[in-house]
């Protein structure tokens, strides 16, 4: 008589916020996985739920308590089935708020902070054992990619690859250095091995992450302290890396190396998030940004002259407090002169604990709609023009995977747009020119040479 196999346990992980979120996802399925944790589709199926959060967006926390509330009902209906379903917060909201989420939730069975995932069998067993709910917001002296299981599975044909966390710049609206702690940077051997076990995997192209990209600094194979721009050098020797991206990146640390990778790298993409927040340079100081808008303007042009295909995307925050309408429109001039490929657009949004939060002269919301709607408006125009201009050219397209609708694919093109071809799914992980036919506002639609397609 054969015994009954034990089903094995789920996990389900929603994820907020930006690329480095994602990835601690992807990691926490990994670091899981060895506890026979296996993907979940539904939240009501998983014995695990994990919410992985982002402090930097307004009304973080409510949407937060929102999902908890939801979670809840699945908890106990487990709990009558006589099974268990054990809720974890995670990331920046957690990092910033966990004793209130504990006291607003207490059926929280885990809260934890970006920095401590690595930690999960721990604190799993700890639950696992009802000695009590787990808070664990430190930071730990070890770093936590120490810890983190080498391997990563079915990584995707795009894959995300942290080599920084934190920050040291102190911008006076921003929350990550008190959520994310001081920088840090992976040795480049660590990050290295871990481009190539995701390349072997299926991964051809990789996304560098860091909360500050580049201001890596990284101890190097030879000892030295290595730059963001020596790393990406060393990555495209990688064989089957056809693509190598980065971000987030700051204005300050765009040093001569890392702009001469964009012109000598033919696997660096001609495409840079760097996000300059306003025009003004009243604003800027204000913001503790540490750059002028001629000092951005300077970097742009270094970036061009480097590399005369570049596209730019970049994060805008109107209504910082004391903003003037002279300063919105140093603002509006920046991004007429400069242009950008894609952006990002904010109302500026008070985050407790940071100085801005205490600042006078806080701008009327009504008046930061106004201005908001002006600059998306003249962004939108851009990025349409951009994409618009693809029409009748033939661009390298790597393929990801299956579009929605059946016979297409969906892949992206150097600037980062989505494209989507009539072809077979054997092309995914493959790149392949497309000759761009229509585009919209935010994507294209190309053509495949009938053999490629094929």
């Amino acid at each position: 008589m054969s015994l009954p196999t034990q089903s094995p346990k789920k996990v389900f992980i929603k994820t907020w916020g930006c690329q480095m979120n994602v990835y601690d996802s992807q990691r926490m399925q990994d670091v899981v996985k060895p506890l026979g944790y296996a993907p979940a589709e539904d939240m009501a199926d998983a014995d695990l739920v994990i919410f992985n959060t982002c402090h930097i967006r307004e009304k973080a926390t409510d949407k937060l308590f929102s999902e908890l509330g939801r979670v809840r009902p699945h908890q106990k209906t487990k709990a009558e089935n006589g099974g268990r379903m054990i809720v974890a917060v995670a990331g920046c909201v957690a990092q910033a708020e966990g004793a209130e989420i504990q006291r607003r939730a207490p059926y929280v069975d885990m809260v934890f902070g970006p920095q401590t995932y690595h930690q999960l069998p721990e604190m799993i067993a700890r639950v696992s054992r009802n000695t009590g709910a787990v808070l664990n917001t430190e930071f730990p002296p070890e770093p936590k990619f120490d810890h983190l299981p080498q391997d990563r599975a079915n990584p995707g044909v795009t894959a995300f690859l942290s080599i920084q966390e934190g920050c040291d710049k102190f911008c006076t609206f921003c929350v990550v250095p008190y959520t994310r702690g001081a920088e840090y940077s992976r040795s480049v051997a660590a990050i290295i091995a871990e481009a190539e076990n995701l390349v072997q995997n299926g991964a051809r192209e990789i996304m560098l992450l860091g909360q500050n990209v580049n201001a890596f600094h990284g101890e190097g194979i030879d000892g030295q302290s290595w730059r963001l721009g020596r790393l990406i050098y060393r990555l495209a020797k990688i064989s089957r890396l056809k693509r190598i991206r980065y971000m987030t990146s700051h204005p300050r640390d765009m040093d001569d190396e890392l702009i001469a990778a964009h012109r000598d790298i033919p696997q660096l993409m001609p495409f840079l998030h760097l996000p300059v927040q306003s025009g003004s340079d009243s604003i800027l100081q204000a913001m503790n940004r540490k750059h002028t808008a001629d000092d951005y303007r300077s970097t742009i042009d270094k970036l061009r002259n480097a590399q005369p295909n570049m596209a730019l995307s970049s994060d805008f925050i109107v209504g910082f407090p004391g903003e003037t309408d002279e300063d919105f429109k140093a603002t509006l001039d920046l991004v007429r002169e400069i242009t950008f490929a894609q952006s990002f657009s904010f109302k500026y949004s008070c985050r407790p604990g940071t100085p801005a939060a205490a600042m006078q002269n806080q701008i009327d919301e009504k008046l930061k709609d106004t201005r908001l709607l002006e600059l998306q408006s003249i962004l939108r125009t851009q990025q349409e023009k951009f994409n618009h201009s693809m029409i009748g050219r033939t661009l390298p397209v790597l393929f990801e995977n299956p579009s929605g609708r059946e016979g297409m694919l969906f892949g992206r093109s150097p600037y980062m747009q989505a494209v989507r071809v009539a072809g077979s799914p054997r092309l995914v992980g493959e790149e392949l020119p497309a000759t761009i036919t229509d585009a919209g506002g935010n994507s294209l639609t190309g053509s495949l040479q009938l053999a490629d397609a094929a």
